[in-house]
């Protein structure tokens, strides 16, 4: 009985060894064909990879091109936008601050920008530089963010439009991604340093860490000699569009990096802020950003070996199959990202892509977590495209009855003149929907031009194409009362901001 039971122990031991071998043997025998037909389904022009083990580069790779029927070939040089990975670097910087005693992330925000007012009157006398860092300001996620993205605003015009929005939540009590509070936290460091945010971040963390070809503006984008271009899947198909200008949000989001930038960076993440042995960034800098600061959620997932979720400073910070991790994702127009990092388990890795209109970066994200912490295999990405196919036949159906709305040729309530006029909202500020060869368009003095084409689909109801294809198109509807206009209401892409703007006619 004891030599069965010894037996059976070896047998398990071995199976699950085998199991192992067999979840590793992706990333040496599965990866190129798994990453080459995820590209093809999802449209992705060009990725680039680097994956971590025991502290060390274990593998990097490139695939595809910069751009769009064209030859140049990503290479482990070629940057692309990060977007919201963005973030760590600036909770990072504040962190150093605090540890050189010049703040504390326990500060005021007034103390170091005045002029910081929000809605909420707790949150305008006691909100810390901490509640900006870890998205606990009361705003639901991404509320605003139409407001500020690519607009002519200054950083200090987006903190003072970030204090109009009405908190969907008490102060402190709930997660909602909130861009502006980024900026806000950024504009903490000239106040306390006089050095602009992006010189702080070239300074004191990419040249720290030997980021080499790292940006920190999007405006630089555009004279960087080795990029990949920005990519939307449009109409079906793959296209090019104009880099998005964002360093209005700099401090959330502005940063462009090589796949070997963000090695070198998530390699001093694992090493706890040395480089080459060298303590480049203190310790305890490092540690503080991992350091949970709210809980969004404690819910056993479905899919994944996970249960916690929640965000520190700068990074979501999770379990998965036993062990911590501390992740990011970012997207920017025409760009996707994901890092990810285990210090209990010394691996981590880094996706960058240059399409956001493809998610592929989710179920490859999965897979190299399963793949590094020995999982049993499961390919995510047939998960995540079944899902995808089903959202784009729903859209798909749902767009042909709008289609059909508009093939009718519906006549709206008023003269299409009726609609034109001056409307306002509290965050936005004016919009104005102008009347001219019979047809309607919409322009505002932040956006400029908004809309490519507005239709009628009946009663006060109208579809708007936007000029910036990110946008897409979407509902645009009026409320009218005694025969005129008395609010406007316009919605987009809920990777833009979920709830529609109401404007308010002003004349």
């Amino acid at each position: 009985m004891k030599k069965l039971f010894i037996l059976l122990l070896l047998l398990i031991f071995f199976s699950i060894e085998n199991l192992k071998a067999q979840t590793n043997n992706f990333l040496s025998d599965s990866l190129d064909i798994y990453i080459e037909k995820g590209m093809k389904n999802w449209q992705i022009p060009g990725l680039a990879l680097a994956v971590i083990k025991d502290g060390k580069i274990l593998l990097t790779k490139t695939y595809g091109v910069r751009e769009v029927c064209k030859p140049e070939k990503v290479d482990e040089n070629t940057l692309f936008m990060i977007g919201s990975n963005t973030k760590a670097f600036t909770a990072t910087s504040l962190c150093l601050l605090a540890q050189e005693k010049k703040l504390s992330l326990d500060d005021k925000v007034t103390q170091w920008i005045p002029y910081f007012r929000m809605n909420d009157s707790l949150a305008s006398k006691d909100a810390r530089i901490r509640d900006m860092l870890c998205h606990r300001s009361g705003l639901e996620t991404f509320q605003g963010d139409f407001t500020y993205w690519e607009s002519n605003l200054s950083r200090k015009n987006v903190i003072e439009r970030f204090g109009k929005c009405v908190p969907k939540y008490p102060f402190r009590t709930k997660f909602g991604y909130c861009n502006a509070a980024f900026v806000t936290a950024g504009e903490v460091i000239p106040a306390v340093t006089g050095i602009q945010w992006e010189n702080f971040i070239r300074e004191k963390i990419f040249k720290t860490v030997g980021m080499n070809s790292a940006i920190a503006l999007t405006s630089e984008m555009e004279s960087a000699q080795n990029k990949a271009y920005a990519h939307i899947v449009h109409d079906k198909k793959i296209t090019k569009i104009p880099f998005g200008i964002i360093d209005n949000l700099a401090s959330a989001g502005s940063i462009s990096a090589s796949v070997k930038d963000m090695t070198k960076w998530i390699l001093m993440q694992l090493d706890t802020g040395k480089v080459l042995g060298n303590q480049v960034i203190p310790k305890e800098v490092v540690m503080k950003t991992w350091e949970p600061q709210l809980i969004i959620t404690t819910r056993k997932s479905g899919l994944f070996p996970s249960q916690f979720y929640n965000y520190g400073l700068g990074w979501f910070v999770r379990d998965y199959a036993g062990k911590r991790i501390i992740t990011h994702d970012g997207g920017v127009n025409g760009f996707l990202s994901s890092t990810a990092f285990s210090p209990d388990g010394r691996v981590g890795f880094i996706i960058l892509t240059n399409s956001s209109s493809a998610n592929f970066h989710t179920p490859l994200h999965y897979q190299l977590l399963d793949a590094l912490l020995g999982q049993p295999y499961r390919n995510y990405d047939n998960i995540f495209w079944k899902g995808n196919l089903d959202e784009i036949n729903a859209n798909d159906l749902a767009l042909k009855e709008t289609q059909k709305k508009i093939t009718d040729k519906p006549k709206p309530t008023l003269l299409l003149k009726e609609y034109a006029g001056i409307y306002t909202h509290n965050v936005y500020g004016d919009i104005e929907v102008k009347f001219a060869n019979n047809m309607l368009s919409l322009e505002s003095p932040i956006h400029g031009k908004l809309s490519q084409k507005i239709e009628a689909m009946g009663n006060n109801d109208f579809w708007c194409t936007y000029a910036n294809l990110m946008n897409g198109s979407n509902t645009m509807n009026f409320e009218v009362q005694n025969g005129k206009t008395t609010t406007m209401s316009l919605k987009f892409p809920d990777f833009v901001e979920f709830d529609p703007y109401i404007f308010v006619r002003k004349k």
